[in-house]
């Protein structure tokens, strides 16, 4: 009876107990045990035959689980097949009063939420490392300097800093955005074939709901589907922030540029061919599991439309997305981290690349200070394309064409100013500002 699962490989232990069946059947019991108590409480359920069920209570593992798989052979129903077990292992009479006033949906939902609450939970520990990681290679390279792209070109110096402090900010919102839907999928309903509460008090799903820290919302016969959707929605923005990073990493790990190298452990092998290959194996894993999550979300949008007061339509295929996602999200953000904490950062190389185009990143204050000087922007711009690209072809600093050439107007001193590289970078902090705020 155990579903297939993300594959081993990409599941890691913690997160995938929370949806293994033992742990799904738990929850169904638990929901169904403070039902049968809150109806106890409240005279609808003897008190005695209440607390009866609590006590005789079946231990959910493997074995029982099997039980009601093979029960479900014959009801066709796997909640069914879930109470009828539960039911005989109690008892009768105490055991007739499991599941009274109850639709599947209840138990099935409130159990669902549960679930992803507590995959939340652990998706936010993840999302808090590895924003941890990322701040602290953000610090070590403050003063960094590297060449900014744009267009995959060189376009202005930067610093790996301030590159990688951006990626931060952007996984804090990520958290934030996390929150919010964490808040909204921890939820519950125990309130009936339709949710009108018609054949159960609704004090029970206040009782149910406070036992398990979930709220108790208005629904139908189903907890409403944008909630699942907005859950899957971070899941999928949290893999494609990732996979922002993951791609700028493999461009920078090429061996043209070479600027950034994930960690080799020794007696790793880079191909099973080529024994000089050094590959960005992580980087690009983590590219194509974003697509699996993003693909998953479409699943989840598309599960919020159903028939009248509840379809099934929905339940096959949250089964697969909802726990492939939770355990999509986690291990993306493990891998990542370990990724930037193990990353090796070449300055040097950083350094040459930024001086690979003879100075012409420098175009932008030149043409800036020409402008200062009287120049009118278009002359002073095609002047500053022409000799910048005759720096390229012929492999002449830049600065030297400017100093040489009687049309560029600017004084010595202001041509120092412009090539000066501190000067470029004197309000890279900026983003670190940003970045201690958001701590504060």
């Amino acid at each position: 009876m155990r579903r297939a699962q993300v594959i081993e490989r990409y599941s890691l232990p913690e997160m995938a107990e929370i949806f293994s069946d033992v742990s799904k059947f738990r929850r169904y019991l638990e929901i169904e045990l403070l039902a049968t108590l809150a109806q106890g409480e409240i005279g609808v359920v003897p008190r005695d035959m209440a607390q009866t069920c609590r006590d005789r209570a079946p231990i959910i593992d493997q074995k029982l689980v099997d039980e009601i798989g093979e029960r479900e052979l014959v009801t066709d129903h796997d909640v069914a097949a879930f109470v009828d077990v539960v039911q005989q292992k109690i008892g009768m009479p105490a055991g007739a009063w499991i599941h009274h006033g109850l639709t599947s949906s209840d138990v099935v939902d409130t159990a669902w939420c549960s679930m992803l609450r507590d995959a939340a939970l652990l998706i936010d520990r993840a999302l808090i490392d590895f924003y941890d990681a990322l701040v602290n290679l953000a610090n070590q390279h403050r003063t960094t300097a590297m060449i900014g792209r744009t267009h995959g070109m060189h376009a202005e110096p930067t610093t790996f800093g301030a590159k990688v402090a951006l990626w931060a900010l952007q996984v804090r919102r990520d958290r934030q955005r996390l929150t919010a839907a964490t808040k909204r999928i921890s939820v519950c309903k125990l309130s009936g074939a339709v949710g009108t509460y018609s054949n159960i008090d609704p004090q029970v799903e206040k009782n149910v709901g406070a036992a398990l820290g979930l709220e108790p919302v208005p629904a139908t016969q189903i907890i409403s589907r944008d909630r699942h959707a907005e859950y899957l929605g971070v899941c999928a923005s949290i893999g494609t922030t990732v996979e922002m990073i993951a791609v700028e990493l493999r461009h920078l790990q090429r061996t043209e540029v070479n600027e950034v190298r994930e960690g080799f452990r020794s007696g790793q092998k880079g191909s099973s061919a080529m024994p000089h290959k050094r590959n960005p194996i992580s980087s690009e894993t983590l590219t194509g599991l974003s697509r699996v999550l993003r693909a998953n979300l479409q699943v989840g949008l598309q599960d919020v439309a159903l028939w009248h007061e509840r379809d099934i339509s929905h339940s096959s295929a949250e089964r697969i997305v909802l726990p492939d996602s939770s355990m999509l999200a986690y291990y993306l953000l493990r891998r990542a981290t370990k990724l930037i904490s193990n990353l090796e950062v070449d300055t040097a190389r950083m350094l040459g690349n930024l001086n690979l185009t003879h100075g012409v990143i420098f175009s932008q204050s030149v043409l800036l200070f020409l402008i200062e000087s009287g120049m009118s922007r278009d002359d002073a711009y095609r002047l500053v394309q022409e000799l910048a690209a005759k720096a390229i072809s012929t492999g002449t600093e830049f600065r030297e064409l400017l100093a040489t050439d009687e049309r560029i107007k600017i004084s010595p001193h202001k041509l120092n100013e412009a090539f000066d590289l501190n000067r470029a970078l004197r309000r890279s902090h900026l983003v670190f500002d940003a970045l201690d705020s958001l701590d504060s």
